[in-house]
């Protein structure tokens, strides 16, 4: 057992009271794809003692060149499955739980109460905001990727440190992801490593602190960037995601998507709209407003809007995180 660990365990950080430390944590990874498949490597290799890992997805073809926990012959199974067997196969002491379902609003916070860290591989910035703020309300350590092509951020959040809300209080300026834009598989490897990297730090406890720290990646041109945000405020006013259970009676929901677009409406008493029409809603004092569309990202814009005009109760839906 020593021997397995041993290269790691002459670095002073980490020693055996170390090891000891990543025996006991619990970490809690969301997505198993090209980001999670190097973190969910190499905390398994590190000696990691418990894994809890959730994604609803099933291996495919095209996921092959980025994620290399999967064979061919894994191909049309649950990643979580496949993800399941590759770690115990690398690491048969530890204790790996998989969940095949989508993280939202609704199961987050049961997801986190029992983590140690959480590790967002998940490349959904709805999946990203709704773990920050759960993180954020139960002070647990959080770590998130993004990446596009061959550039992207990772940082530390949480905790003893500010959210993403506090770095990032503006929606996105697109809802691009790698599968509608592109990526390059070793690109993505870095950030997924650096993911690993920042966690295990994290659970040693070491100093400097990744949390409250941001590091920019751009492989394309060789460039590293970073900062430090451990003084930045959190915003005045966030706009929480909801689940459609959360929905309530006297709820004004907004359908953002279109018919060709979404056929059958997510929320059965929700009213179709334009997002001109809807962000010019007239001002109802006690009526929560929900917006719904597809990533999040209309709806955040229009939330925007309706929020300079005077609306304080508004609440977003993202079809593809509304577990």
């Amino acid at each position: 057992m020593m021997n397995r660990y041993a290269r790691q365990m002459m670095l002073p950080e980490v020693g055996p009271r170390g090891q000891n430390h990543l025996a006991k944590a619990r970490v809690l990874v969301v997505g198993a794809g090209g980001l999670g498949c190097p973190v969910l490597q190499y905390l398994t290799g590190s000696g990691v003692g418990q894994i809890t890992l959730i994604d609803p997805d099933h291996v495919a073809n095209h996921n092959l060149h980025r994620q290399p926990l999967y064979r061919m012959s894994d191909i049309g199974r649950p990643k979580v499955e496949a993800a399941h067997d590759a770690m115990l196969a690398l690491n048969p002491d530890i204790d790996i739980q998989i969940h095949i379902t989508d993280l939202g609003p609704k199961n987050a916070a049961h997801f986190i109460e029992t983590a140690d860290l959480v590790i967002d591989s998940a490349d959904s910035f709805a999946v990203s905001y709704i773990l920050s703020d759960a993180c954020l309300s139960s002070k647990t350590p959080f770590i998130t990727a993004s990446i596009l092509g061959q550039s992207g951020y990772i940082g530390g959040f949480c905790g003893p440190a500010p959210s993403l809300r506090a770095v990032f209080p503006d929606p996105p300026h697109s809802d691009a992801t790698c599968a509608s834009s592109g990526v390059l598989g070793p690109a993505v490897g870095v950030l997924g490593a650096l993911q690993a990297q920042l966690a295990l730090r994290v659970l040693l406890d070491c100093a400097p602190s990744p949390l409250g720290q941001m590091l920019s990646v751009d492989l394309a041109t060789l460039h590293f960037g970073g900062f430090n945000f451990t003084d930045s405020p959190e915003p005045d006013y966030a706009f929480p995601y909801l689940s459609k259970c959360m929905v309530q009676t006297g709820d004004l929901v907004i359908e953002l998507r279109d018919t060709s677009e979404a056929p059958q409406m997510l929320i059965p008493i929700a009213t179709r709209m334009s997002i001109e029409n809807a962000s010019t809603l007239p001002t109802h004092e006690h009526q929560r407003v929900v917006l719904c569309c597809s990533s999040g990202l209309r709806a955040w814009r229009v939330a925007t809007n309706l929020h300079a005009r005077g609306h304080r109760n508004i609440a977003l839906i993202a079809a593809r995180a509304c577990q």
